[in-house]
């Protein structure tokens, strides 16, 4: 036996204790080196203000009101570009002027991972967040889910599910000269309800049943990787899976994707069933599902499994929570100015007059254009997503010969460039004569970019523009709006721009 002296013991923990001690001075010598030369790399461009030692920014980047304005205040002073800090050791070039983002939208740069990871466990590795050759390709098959006739039925089902909510304001009014409604609440359960029948072909039910598994799931993961995000410590994967949050994340993420998965194991089972002969059963419209499981190559591969679940789980990150926040805030702005509301009102009526039915059909969407002046403004006042990012695979140069070295994570606040001061005229006015025919084509290329732009923009922004333009219409036809002033708008930027308290707006029933 060897017997071990406790001199021994005390020398051995003291070694123990010097190695650590040195290892963590060694590598936190190497962040400030890091650090030092990015700072060097990117002086060229201004910071933000207030930064601090520990949490640079992130302290500054909270979801409300007075953050937007720091913001808008950062951007008018910056004027194309400027660095955001999260942390002591982790820069953003942030840019908002029509040079600097068409720089950046122009390439294909793949999304950055340092933001889109915290919603990768949902929505894997589709369109959104795949690169190269996996991105072009699927790009490339699911582009014909979005011609122009596929998305023609999907007009009956905007209407469709707009007339159920239509029937809920009017039950909720009962009588009443006008009642206060909250918009996001009733409006994210319309498009959630249309857009499983335009993915899956599925009646949900969700604009009448309470507490639906699906809806619930998705706007706890949004609240979530917001709260993710401004919290430092929970950006290391291990310390947020044994969070009580990383749990309630992880339990929303297989809530969701069971929902999804059942239903793509269902329609498989009925797709096997139908004949070969183009018609998809008894359904009147080809569905987003039908696209992706049908989809081939020209060698004759079509999409994985998971290729098809990633697909499908994107198309209802980007296309549920955006197209409610863009309809949320076009009512809101149209009850604040109620001079544009009813000039879109008449255009409606005027096109429905004759019609027995009271319905739009597809080529009506291109017949209503101070409408689409309205939302397009509006998209532009209240941006529904407030920027995406891009890490650069190699270096890029601005025109003004300011460059980014590769590996730099890129922001481009959208609702920044479309509030810059140094791009429009009064940025701060709701004005849809902006659009107006005669006026949007001084707009600068890559000043407004909703939807983002270049070889990575939104593949369904026709889908949504079509569905915001049918769901406007439904609701102007119906009912007039105003504000309810007892509660405020507060914004808030969570994954989309949404409002602390709601939007609250009083609907009043119209006798047609």
């Amino acid at each position: 036996m060897v017997l071990v002296s406790t001199s021994g013991l005390v020398i051995f923990g003291i070694t123990l204790i010097t190695l650590a001690v040195t290892s963590a001075v060694i590598a936190v010598c190497g962040l400030l080196l890091q650090k030092w030369q990015l700072e060097k790399q990117l002086k060229a461009f201004p910071e933000a203000p207030e930064r601090h030692w520990l949490f640079g920014h992130v302290h500054k980047a909270t979801s409300d009101e007075k953050a937007i304005a720091w913001g808008r205040k950062s951007v008018d002073e910056a004027m194309y570009a400027l660095v955001f800090w999260v942390g002591p050791f982790m820069p953003f070039v942030c840019v908002f002027h029509p040079d600097t983002v068409k720089t950046i939208l122009k390439t294909s740069e793949p999304k950055s991972e340092n933001m889109y990871r915290f919603v990768r466990p949902w929505i894997g590795d589709g369109l959104l967040l795949s690169t190269g050759k996996k991105w072009a390709r699927n790009r490339r098959l699911l582009t014909p889910g979005f011609h122009f006739d596929i998305l023609k039925p999907y007009v009956d089902i905007f209407q469709e599910s707009g007339g159920i909510l239509v029937k809920k304001w009017q039950a909720a009014c009962d009588g009443e000269e006008k009642q206060s409604m909250e918009m996001f609440s009733h409006i994210s359960l319309l498009m959630l309800d249309s857009l499983l029948k335009c993915i899956f072909s599925v009646e949900s039910n969700c604009q009448t049943v309470e507490d639906h598994p699906y809806i619930k799931g998705i706007y706890e993961i949004a609240r979530l990787v917001g709260e993710r995000f401004r919290f430092l410590p929970f950006h290391l994967d291990t310390v947020y899976n044994l969070s009580p949050s990383g749990r309630r994340f992880h339990r929303a993420i297989e809530s969701v994707h069971k929902y999804a998965r059942d239903i793509i194991h269902q329609r498989r089972l009925t797709l096997a069933a139908e004949t070969t002969n183009s018609k998809t059963g008894q359904r009147k419209h080809v569905d987003f599902l039908d696209i992706l499981l049908c989809a081939k190559d020209t060698d004759g591969k079509g999409l994985t499994d998971q290729e098809i679940f990633d697909e499908v789980d994107t198309f209802m990150f980007e296309g549920h929570d955006t197209t409610a926040s863009g309809i949320s805030w076009f009512l809101y702005n149209m009850a604040r100015f109620p001079e544009f509301q009813q000039k879109c009102r008449e255009e409606i009526d005027s096109l429905l007059a004759d019609r027995t039915d009271d319905k739009l059909h597809w080529d009506d969407l291109n017949n209503l254009p101070y409408l689409a002046q309205c939302l397009k403004e509006s998209l532009r006042f209240h941006a529904p997503v407030y920027h995406i990012m891009r890490t650069l695979t190699q270096s890029v140069t601005f025109p003004d010969g300011r460059m980014i070295p590769k590996g730099i994570s890129v922001a481009i606040l959208i609702s920044g460039l479309h509030h810059n001061k140094n791009v429009w005229h009064d940025p701060e006015t709701f004005d849809p004569e902006r659009f107006a025919p005669e006026r949007i084509q001084s707009i600068p290329t890559y000043a407004y970019v909703p939807f983002s732009a270049g070889p990575r923009n939104c593949i369904g922004q026709h889908f949504a523009m079509s569905e915001m333009k049918v769901v406007a219409t439904i609701i102007l036809r119906n009912f007039y709006l105003s504000v309810d002033e007892s509660v405020p708008v507060l914004r808030r930027n969570a994954l989309v721009l949404r409002a602390d308290n709601g939007i609250n707006l009083y609907i009043s029933p119209r006798k047609l």
